[in-house]
C-alpha cells in the first residue's frame, strides 16, 4: 500500500505539472481525491494490510491527501495570480498612479476687471460697498430725485417686482443707503449687477457697473481726473 500510495503522489504531481487551468486543476482533485478516486480505492484495500501496519498506512493516507490538496490549492491560487497579472497587463493601466486631478476653473473676465478696479481705488483709500439686487422704488428713484413720470421708472425700462419692489436699474441705490448709515467724510465704490429690459450689442438684460462716490470738505475735479 505504501508504493501505491507514494505512486499516486509522484503521479497527480506529474499531471499537475502540466495543467494550466481551473478545469484541469479541478478535474486532477477529482480523479485523485473525490470520492471514487485512487485515494479511495486504494484505501479500500486497507482491510488487507496487516493489523500492526494499519495505523501507520492510515496516517501516511492523509499526509499524501493533505499534502496534494495543498499543492492543488497552491496551483490554483498561482493560476489566479497569472490571469491577473496579465489582465493588468492588457489594461495597460497602472493601477499604483496617482488619480487624475480635477481642473478647477478660472475667474470670469468681468470678475477679474472688478477686483482689479476694485483693488485700485482700495489703494486709494475708497471702501468697497454693496447693496440689494432686488431693490425698493424709494432707493432706485426716489431717493435719487426721479420723478414719479420719469421714463426710466416705465415698464419698458424697468423689471418690476411688484408695486414697490423692482430690479435695481443701476448700482446708485448703494450711495443712499450708505449715505444713511455714513457721515462724511465718504469715499466708497459700489461694483454690482444691474438690471433693464433692454438688448443690443452693447448691452444685455444683466450687466455691471462700477460708481464711485467721494464726498468730503476740499474736493476737486482734480480729485476725480485723479481717480
Amino acid at each position: 500500500m505504501r508504493e501505491e500510495l507514494e505512486k499516486l503522489q509522484r503521479d497527480a504531481e506529474e499531471e499537475l505539472r502540466g495543467a494550466v487551468t481551473d478545469e484541469a486543476i479541478q478535474a486532477i482533485r477529482t480523479k485523485y481525491l473525490g470520492r471514487k478516486g485512487v485515494l479511495t480505492s486504494i484505501l479500500r484495500g486497507l482491510g488487507a494490510v496487516a493489523p500492526e501496519e494499519r495505523p501507520a498506512m492510515g496516517q501516511l493516507a492523509n499526509q499524501v491527501k493533505d499534502a496534494l490538496s495543498l499543492r492543488i490549492d497552491a496551483v490554483l491560487e498561482g493560476i489566479a495570480a497569472s490571469k491577473k497579472d496579465g489582465k493588468l497587463l492588457q489594461e495597460r493601466l497602472d493601477v499604483t498612479l496617482p488619480g487624475r486631478g480635477i481642473a478647477c476653473g478660472k475667474l470670469h473676465p468681468i470678475t477679474l476687471v472688478t477686483q482689479e478696479i476694485c483693488g485700485i481705488f482700495a489703494s486709494l483709500g475708497f471702501s468697497i460697498a454693496e447693496g440689494p439686487e432686488v431693490e425698493l422704488d424709494y432707493y432706485n428713484f426716489e431717493a435719487l430725485n426721479m420723478a414719479k413720470d420719469h421714463p426710466s421708472r416705465d415698464m419698458q425700462a424697468t423689471f418690476y417686482v411688484s408695486e414697490n419692489l423692482l430690479l435695481r436699474t443701476h448700482t446708485s441705490p448703494v450711495q443712499i443707503r450708505v449715505m444713511e448709515k455714513q457721515k462724511p467724510p465718504v469715499r466708497v465704490i459700489a461694483p454690482g449687477k444691474v438690471y433693464r429690459p433692454d438688448a443690443d450689442i452693447s448691452h444685455s438684460p444683466m450687466f455691471h457697473q462700477i460708481e464711485g462716490l467721494y464726498v468730503d470738505k476740499g474736493v476737486t475735479f482734480g480729485d476725480l481726473k485723479g481717480t
